[in-house]
C-alpha cells in the first residue's frame, strides 16, 4: 500500500459522543490519489442523481453510480438503484480501504460534484438495506471540500476539510444520532469525487 506521510495514526474521532466518525488523514499519495481520480471520472458509468422532494422527481446536477459484489438494489431519497459489478479500479481502492480501516465492504456509491455548486443536505446512511452499525468508509478525490456533522437533538456541529486522498471512516451509533452535509460554496470551480464503501444485508 502506497501510505502517505500525512496518514494518521492514531485517527482523530471527530465526534464527541454517539459515534464514530474517524479521520484517518491522506491514505493516498498524491500521484496515487490522481490516478484513482483521473481513472474514476473517465471509466464509472456516471448518471445524474434523482431524488423526490414534494412527490416530484428532481434531476440534480451531480452525479451518482452504485457498485457492488452482488446486483445489490438500494433505495434512498425514494429511488432505487441496482449495483453495477466491480470495475478495477474499485476493486483496488476497497483492498486499500479495508487494510486502512480494518472493515469489510461489499458496495460502493460515488457522487460526483463538478464544482462547488453542488453539494448534499444534511441527512444520515441508515437505509434499511444497509447493515445495522456497520461501518462506511468515505474516499474523497479531487477538490478539497468541507464536511459537517450536526447532532440530531444537541444540534452541536464538528466539520473538517476532506483533503484529496483521504479517507474518514464513520462507525457504531453515527447515523442514528448524528447528520451530515457537504455545504456549496462558489470558491471552488473544480471536480470531487466522493466514494463511500457500505455493507449490504446479503440475507
Amino acid at each position: 500500500m502506497d501510505l502517505f506521510s500525512q496518514l494518521l495514526d492514531p485517527p482523530i474521532n471527530l465526534l464527541p459522543e454517539g459515534g464514530e466518525a474517524n479521520y484517518h488523514g491522506i491514505f493516498l499519495s498524491p500521484d496515487v490519489a490522481d490516478y484513482y481520480l483521473s481513472c474514476l471520472l473517465c471509466s464509472i458509468e456516471w448518471k445524474n442523481d434523482e431524488i423526490i422532494i414534494f412527490n416530484k422527481k428532481v434531476i440534480t446536477k451531480r452525479k451518482v453510480a452504485w457498485y457492488g459484489s452482488q446486483s445489490f438494489d438500494y433505495t434512498y431519497s425514494k429511488i432505487t438503484r441496482s449495483a453495477l459489478p466491480w470495475t478495477n479500479e474499485l476493486i483496488d481502492l476497497k483492498n486499500r480501504v479495508e487494510a486502512c480501516s480494518g472493515e469489510t465492504y461489499n458496495s460502493c456509491l460515488l457522487n460526483l460534484y463538478h464544482s462547488g455548486d453542488e453539494g448534499m443536505s444534511w441527512h444520515s446512511d441508515s437505509e434499511k438495506q444497509l447493515k445495522k452499525h456497520g461501518a462506511i468508509a468515505s474516499v474523497s478525490l479531487g477538490a478539497e471540500r468541507q464536511f459537517i456533522f450536526k447532532h440530531k437533538k444537541t444540534k452541536q456541529s464538528h466539520g473538517l476539510i476532506l483533503q484529496h486522498g483521504s479517507l474518514l471512516v464513520m462507525r457504531g451509533m453515527t447515523q442514528t444520532h448524528w447528520l451530515h452535509r457537504l455545504p456549496p460554496t462558489k470558491k471552488i470551480s473544480s471536480p470531487r469525487v466522493n466514494l463511500t464503501f457500505r455493507t449490504i444485508n446479503e440475507s
